[in-house]
């Protein structure tokens, strides 16, 4: 399915709601906006393959493009509106996007390969030539029907939270855009129950992997997307009631935040309509995911998987009691674990996390070398994105990224393990825990955290409080405070700039 079936026989429905505003797109006006796009697109001499760009904050237009793409066998690439001019700059080139549509309170200058540049009302553009307009394309795109809708695709670009953004380029599948086949409505509708009486929020932004994709495939089935501009711990709650929510995704710092509101404010809505919350992006600590299980009931799914769809790990409510930690079982491809050699692990051992599919699920555009590097030694259709765990009866428990664990006198320390801790410290608003440099024992652990408001939290009385709840050689040998913690708005940790900035700071 996709949402033209859905405008012929729920045309009135709404496809897309923007929580704060209430602004609704209808699958009516998705279909023909969409279709009147798509003309644009073939009239510019855009084909099969060819990639498009948005820069845009949330705004439901995101997908009129989205599907527009789809439905022209083009790859979307949506760009990270936090990103500097530079950044944005280098993500147009690399991808060779040769259309550009810029949402309201955007800002960019085109590169000479871009051909094709639309800019929504509110927009800010910088480019000798004209930009078009929006609406202006829209009334000028046909609603002819199209004989010819070879099924598109997403190439996202990596959070870069160790390194330079990487494009994730999957290969275009061989169907039309209404002929079934769609593997998030496979996996995720299957999963959650996904169909035409799902109202599914969404609070993260649409630039990144899962928000978009799963919005999409709500969209597929003829569901509704309630979108919030940016995440608000009690408006979140509010978008629930007032949209009858059904289903939900989050990361963990996004429960942590509405845990911490008053319970007057938590008991103030009405979340009866509730039915599945899936989180993920993150590992969740036990006692968060608990209390929440204690607050909304047993409905809290939960899956492990990345923008380069290596694999996918499922965990339903009913076997968290029985596996507390874990983040499921395979659902999408075989699970591996392996040492450095690629030798792999027996159960309980730690090491990195590979799934293994029929096929490479991608590739990293321009940089074959990233793609290799992973790749598994010996096998070239085992991949991973560098996550480290373990299996204990099957299901799969992360420990961390490679790239931040900390080796101490030998001795491994995963910070998510200390950071899970701290987390839930009435004082600690935020907190990433790194490694430094340190001479006789390599590195030491440094928690640097971001204090709740109203409180000065005590170095010491952090540590001790780590101390008390797990092994003390993974405690924080120092605290550092700042007032914010980098973060990427769908709650991954910018480890790479803290790593610097304490690293230079102690030779």
């Amino acid at each position: 399915m996709y949402p033209g079936a859905h405008a012929v026989t729920t045309p009135d429905r709404p496809a897309v709601i923007m929580s704060d505003t209430g602004a609704t797109i209808t699958y009516r006006e998705l279909e023909e906006n969409s279709l009147r796009l798509a003309h644009r697109l073939l009239d510019n001499g855009f084909r099969r393959g060819d990639v498009i760009a948005v820069l845009s904050g949330n705004d439901a237009r995101v997908f009129e493009v989205y599907w527009a793409a789809q439905r022209t066998g083009l790859y979307v690439t949506a760009i990270n509106r936090h990103l500097s001019p530079d950044e944005v700059a280098y993500i147009l080139a690399d991808s060779g996007a040769q259309a550009l549509f810029l949402g309201p309170g955007m800002t960019a200058t085109l590169p000479a390969q871009v051909h094709y540049a639309v800019a929504m009302d509110g927009a800010t553009t910088e480019i000798a030539g004209p930009w078009l307009d929006y609406a202006a394309e829209l009334a000028a795109g046909s609603t002819a029907p199209l004989a010819d809708q070879p099924r598109g695709g997403d190439m996202l670009y990596s959070s870069g939270t160790t390194g330079r953004p990487k494009g994730v380029r999957p290969p275009l599948p061989d169907r039309q855009v209404d002929e079934p086949g769609d593997q998030m409505v496979l996996l995720f509708g299957g999963q959650l129950g996904f169909g035409s009486d799902t109202v599914y929020l969404s609070p993260a932004p649409l630039y990144h992997a899962a928000p978009l994709r799963v919005c999409a495939a709500v969209q597929a089935v003829g569901g509704t997307a309630v979108v919030m501009e940016r995440f608000d711990a009690e408006d979140a709650l509010k978008a629930i009631e007032r949209y009858g929510v059904t289903h939900s995704q989050w990361v963990p710092t996004m429960f942590v935040r509405m845990l911490k509101l008053p319970d007057e404010v938590r008991s103030r809505y009405d979340l009866s309509s509730h039915r599945a919350a899936v989180h993920a992006a993150a590992p969740c600590p036990v006692e968060v995911k608990q209390r929440m299980q204690d607050w909304w009931g047993p409905i809290l799914h939960e899956y492990y998987s990345c923008t380069e769809a290596t694999g996918l790990t499922w965990m339903r409510p009913e076997e968290w009691a029985a596996h507390p930690g874990s983040v499921g079982r395979p659902i999408l491809g075989v699970l591996h674990i392996c040492d450095d050699e690629g030798r792999e692990l027996p159960a309980g051992e730690v090491g990195t996390v590979y799934f293994e599919r029929d096929e490479r699920p991608f590739e990293y555009h321009n940089d074959p070398d990233k793609t290799r590097g992973a790749e598994h030694p010996h096998h070239p259709n085992w991949t991973t994105v560098g996550d480290i765990g373990y299996v204990e009866d099957g299901y799969l428990h992360l420990t961390d990224r490679k790239a931040f664990m900390i080796i101490s006198g030998g001795v491994n320390i995963y910070p998510q393990e200390v950071e899970n801790v701290l987390a839930l410290h009435p004082a600690v608003a935020d907190v990433a825990v790194i490694g430094v440099p340190d001479p006789e024992m390599g590195e030491r652990v440094l928690a640097v955290v971001q204090p709740a408001p109203d409180t000065t939290p005590d170095a010491a009385d952090l540590i001790e409080y780590v101390k008390a709840r797990i092994a003390g050689y993974k405690a924080p040998r120092a605290v550092e405070f700042v007032d914010q913690l980098p973060r990427t708005p769908t709650g991954k940790l910018v480890k790479g700039p803290l790593r610097q900035r304490y690293s230079a700071a102690r030779p």
